[in-house]
């Protein structure tokens, strides 16, 4: 009898397959951009939500724009103003372009602003400090500074040239 043994040759046993260098990447890349969704989701809860309100008033002292990369406008009130004592110092920063504009008029003057809190921000870029203000009114305006020599001074008023005006020509 004509007997063949045939013989199968087994392949050999594979090695166990380990995370690929492309699915590692991925996984990097994905949680990367899961932090930054995350920072950029909690940065927007932070700025629409207002930790407290309120308002302030005394003597709008200094308004400027700085920041050495994000810009932001800076400002500070002197809460206290009586002779004798030191004012308190409050400092605040401003968002809104129209309150900009408004508050650099309003150096000097007595106001009374409105602001609002944003506790926890994760950047300097939209302020220095916590407190936004949002709207702000002048309570009293500037007034000259008497001299203190004791001398009386009355501020002038031009008088308006007197023009001539003829009257329109009556309808006919």
């Amino acid at each position: 009898m004509n007997t063949q043994v045939s013989q199968t040759v087994a392949p050999p046993p594979a090695a166990m397959p380990g995370p690929s260098r492309r699915r590692w990447k991925a996984w990097l890349w994905g949680g990367l951009l899961l932090v930054v969704v995350l920072v950029a989701l909690y940065t927007l809860f932070m700025l629409w939500y207002s930790y407290s309100e309120g308002e302030r008033a005394g003597i709008l002292q200094k308004f400027s724009k700085r920041g050495w990369v994000c810009k932001t406008y800076e400002g500070e009130l002197a809460l206290y103003v009586v002779g004798g004592v030191a004012p308190q110092i409050w400092h605040f920063s401003v968002r809104d372009e129209g309150v900009v504009d408004e508050l650099h008029k309003a150096v000097g003057q007595q106001v009374r602003i409105h602001y609002e809190e944003h506790r926890g921000l994760p950047t300097s870029c939209f302020g220095e400090t916590d407190y936004f203000v949002t709207r702000f009114e002048v309570i009293a305006p500037m007034t000259p500074v008497a001299p203190a020599s004791g001398l009386t001074v009355t501020p002038v008023t031009p008088v308006a040239p007197v023009t001539s005006v003829t009257p329109p020509a009556a309808a006919r």
